[in-house]
Formats: C-alpha cells, structure tokens, sequence
C-alpha cells in the first residue's frame, strides 16, 4: 500500500507544476513498481488536473504499469535480430525457471517478464535486460545463472 504522505513529498518536488506529470508518475512507480488508482488520483487532485489527464498519461507510455510490478523487470528483446537468434526460447526458459508467462508478475512480486519488439542492441542479440542491465548473445543455458544474482 502507499504512503500518501511520501506521495505528496514527491508531487511537492516538482511544486504543482504540470509540466513534471510525466516525471511525477515516474518517481512514484520507481518508488513502489506501478501506478495504483488510488496514486494516480492524488496527483490528479494535487496538481489540479483531471483524472482523465494523468489515466491519458498513463495509459500512453508503456513504461508505466497499472498492475503491481516485480521488484526486478526482466526485459527480453524480440526484435527482427534477437528473435531469429533465439530470443523466443530465451522467453520460454526464463518461463519454465519463474513459472508465469511473459507480461506477468510472480507471485512473490519478485520478477515482471516483459518482451519488447526493440532495444536497439541489435549486434548483441539475443538480449535480456535485467533492471537495465545488458546481457548480450543470450542463450537459454545462462538465463538461470543470471537470474540467480537477483533473488
């Protein structure tokens, strides 16, 4: 649950400007892995805007998330390169290892699985990303030991 007090330290920050809604929402789902309603309504109320405005936003990015996000994402490409070099049966390993499918959460809230169609890595291929950390030329026999380091 969030701390609406330590919310509005971070609303307070950018002092009610509404240039800052996107950096706001950042802050606040570095803090605590998404965005809840109840979050995204106290900055709507704080900064004066409409819910409608903040949901847009929101709702526009895709790295914002309004379910509950592992402590660590794992990001696997599946772009043109990493895909014909395996990056699908990296997804499939790193299934098999946490037991959820890709977009979801385990259930100890400990890892999120996302694919994305690009990380602009191309030459490194397959690529997994482990909380913005690059693992290039990826295989699946690896993706156990790599996990390890963040459990």
């Amino acid at each position: 649950m969030e701390d609406m007090a330590r919310i509005d330290a971070i609303i307070a920050d950018y002092r009610g400007k509404t240039s800052g809604l996107t950096t706001i929402l950042q802050h606040i789902q570095d803090e605590y892995n998404y965005l809840s309603p109840q979050a995204m309504e106290r900055v709507a109320e704080k900064l004066g805007l409409p819910l409608s405005q903040v949901l847009h936003v929101a709702t526009f990015y895709k790295a914002f998330s309004l379910e509950p996000r592992g402590k660590h994402l794992i990001t696997v490409c599946l772009g043109t390169a990493c895909h014909v070099r395996g990056g699908v049966r990296l997804v499939e390993q790193i299934e098999r290892l946490l037991k959820v499918r890709a977009g979801e959460t385990t259930p100890d809230r400990q890892f999120t699985l996302e694919t994305v169609n690009c990380v602009g890595s191309c030459a490194l291929g397959p690529v997994m990303i482990v909380d913005g950390e690059y693992y290039g030329k990826m295989i699946p026999s690896k993706v156990e030991r790599v996990l390890k380091k963040y459990q």
